[in-house]
């Protein structure tokens, strides 16, 4: 009995240290970051769950302010690489060059490239071609790098948050579904209000902005995935996200007549499995340390909305991803009230 009530209290002292944690991290997200709650708390959760996120939005959005800004809350290494049509997939890994030594011997040594990090920003990352795309999957997948048959692990924690421009799609390469499946969520992030576009207006045309302080390490974001993956959830619960995911396969026993007549291709096993992990996140983030259905649900558009594809008919008649989403939490049933 003992037993039970101390492991008990370290489990409140966790789901604490971990709600307290966002309280801190916002406190200082404030310094650089006016308003997007919305993103912070998404990118939060793919964080503290360890997955990668994929970021939509028009430039001079802050992209890469905010996630330089995350990295260094977590005293985390940030490179941001800039993906261009000529980007070679040994640009991103590294490369080996010919080195001589001060006895005459030549050797081949392994350069670094700039996705050895803690956090890769990968921008606009549908502006180079897939081959450049596709030397990210290994390290997404496996975090590591092969080079000349020569396996080199990434240092953990390993993110990479990549981001596209939805306005512009000429001499673009669309990220094949493979390569998006391997993202936790797709963040959409819009223009803020009129009043938070005052404020930053006012803030970066003024003194320079109060610079970040650590608050945590890599080893610390590591603990937070194991204690974020003890986050007891209900069958019931993860049996929704199952149905939800399933119901968004097109010409399925599962699937709704709305999902025949407008999907082409519905979410797979990695969108339930998201979607219980992020709710594991979202749910110890606000003080909680069990899963309801309500973190399900605030997490399928993210974790749908790029691993489903409507068709022509859809196009056609006005039907977007979004809505198509929103038919499936409205239609899905939800787990029984317990």
């Amino acid at each position: 009995m003992a037993t039970a009530a101390e492991n008990f209290e370290t489990q409140q002292q966790l789901v604490e240290r971990v709600h307290a944690a966002r309280g801190l991290i916002q406190n200082e997200l404030s310094k650089t970051i006016i308003g997007q709650q919305e993103v912070i708390d998404q990118l939060l959760y793919g964080l503290f769950a360890g997955g990668h996120c994929l970021i939509t939005g028009a430039p001079g959005l802050a992209k890469t302010l905010l996630v330089n800004s995350i990295a260094q809350v977590f005293d985390l290494k940030f490179q941001r690489i800039q993906f261009t049509p000529d980007l070679m997939p040994a640009d991103i890994t590294g490369t080996e060059i010919l080195e001589e030594d001060a006895h005459g011997h030549r050797t081949l040594q392994f350069v670094k490239g700039p996705i050895f990090a803690n956090v890769l920003l990968a921008d606009e990352i549908n502006r180079t071609p897939p081959k450049t795309q596709a030397a990210l999957l290994e390290a997404m997948q496996e975090h590591q790098v092969t080079a000349a048959g020569v396996k080199y692990r990434l240092e953990e924690p390993f993110f990479v948050l990549a981001t596209q421009n939805p306005i512009e799609m000429e001499g673009t390469y669309p990220l094949p579904e493979a390569q998006l499946d391997r993202f936790m969520f797709n963040i959409v992030i819009d223009y803020l209000p009129e009043d938070d576009e005052v404020a930053v207006v006012t803030r970066t045309t003024s003194v320079a902005a109060e610079k970040i302080q650590a608050l945590y390490t890599g080893q610390d974001v590591q603990q937070f995935h194991e204690i974020v993956r003890q986050v007891p959830v209900a069958e019931d619960v993860v049996r929704y996200a199952v149905r939800l995911a399933a119901a968004s396969r097109p010409n399925t026993a599962e699937a709704p007549e709305f999902v025949n007549e407008w999907v082409s291709w519905g979410a797979g096993l990695r969108a339930a499995q998201n979607l219980v992990l992020g709710a594991k996140a979202r749910a110890l983030l606000n003080g909680r340390a069990h899963v309801s259905e309500d973190d399900i649900r605030a997490l399928v558009h993210p974790t749908m909305r790029h691993r489903v594809l409507v068709n022509y008919r859809a196009e056609a008649e006005g039907v977007t991803v979004e809505s198509v989403v929103e038919r499936l939490l409205e239609t899905v049933e939800r787990p029984a009230a317990r």
